[in-house]
């Protein structure tokens, strides 16, 4: 059956990512009205967000932050099929990385690097950065159900001399990276909710105290790596600006959950100044209520 989905939908996406940009988002325009008016996909999930992150806002101002938000999203879906056939010259063009020095001075030191970034603007165009560097780049990701669409993206990435693991392999793949003297970067997306149970950590995200993933920094810290912010901005449809900011060369100098604060701290400033840019469809405060004793306030 897995296999019979992907010989039936791969042609369609296929046929999609060729298409001009106009079209693309000519087509993005009409799954809007049909996700956000007619759906409602996910709709109670991306006000209630709302409304907890910005209490101050008022009903208007939700809504007119979720129709932005639902118009981002379908271009979103329409600009990661465009990734099957994008050519380097045109991602290049659509997505502009600032301050590549930091990572440059990074490879001078012989540093590999923990990319953290969040579900902001724009990810799945994030792999270009590779194209511009000579370390090795990982991303960290949950394997798709489907094993032949799951092979696809590992196929896309690869272009980019970029490769996607698992959790699980992330620990045993770094270490032999580093046995064998390889600069890698590693990208973590790493504003997702861990499970309440397993959290080793929780700390304040827009307001509202919830379990925050670490591994990003355990990872920098186990293997002396640096770390390294993606902000994104978006600067118009289909065109998106990222900057690369240091956040440290010797994370064993920090203090257990430092870099996550200070990863999370960046992020809410981008998500403060344009919400409309954030992955809200995710219950990101699902677990709201379930603040251990020793973190609340």
């Amino acid at each position: 059956m897995q296999f019979l989905a992907y010989i039936l939908i791969y042609p369609f996406l296929w046929l999609i990512s060729i298409l001009p940009f106009r079209l693309l988002y000519a087509f993005s325009d009409v799954i809007y009205i049909l996700i956000y008016h007619i759906v409602g996909y996910r709709k109670k999930t991306v006000k209630e967000n709302l409304k907890l992150a910005f209490p101050d806002k008022s009903e208007q101002e939700i809504k007119q932050i979720t129709k932005k938000f639902y118009h981002h999203l379908c271009d979103m879906i329409f600009e990661s099929i465009k990734s099957l056939t994008i050519s380097e010259k045109e991602m290049k063009k659509r997505f502009v990385i600032s301050n590549l020095e930091a990572v440059y001075k990074l490879e001078k030191d012989q540093k590999s690097i923990v990319l953290m970034c969040g579900h902001y603007a724009s990810w799945e165009w994030i792999f270009v950065l590779q194209t511009f560097i000579s370390h090795k780049g990982y991303a960290i990701y949950k394997r798709l159900a489907n094993k032949y669409f799951d092979a696809l993206v590992k196929r896309i990435r690869a272009k980019y001399n970029s490769y996607l693991i698992t959790t699980k392999e992330s620990i045993p793949t770094l270490i032999e990276a580093k046995k064998r003297g390889e600069l890698t970067m590693n990208g973590f997306a790493s504003d997702q909710s861990p499970k309440a149970e397993k959290a080793f950590y929780w700390r304040d995200f827009m307001g509202i105290t919830v379990p925050v993933h670490t591994g990003a920094e355990m990872l920098a810290k186990r293997l002396d790596m640096a770390v390294v912010y993606l902000g994104v901005e978006k600067v118009k449809r289909g065109y998106y600006h990222a900057t690369l900011e240091t956040i440290t060369d010797n994370a064993l100098a920090y203090k257990d959950y430092e870099i996550t604060d200070v990863f999370f701290e960046m992020l809410e400033k981008q998500i403060y100044n344009a919400p409309e840019y954030y992955l809200w469809t995710h219950k990101r405060f699902k677990h709201r209520d379930k603040v251990p004793a020793e973190y609340k306030k």
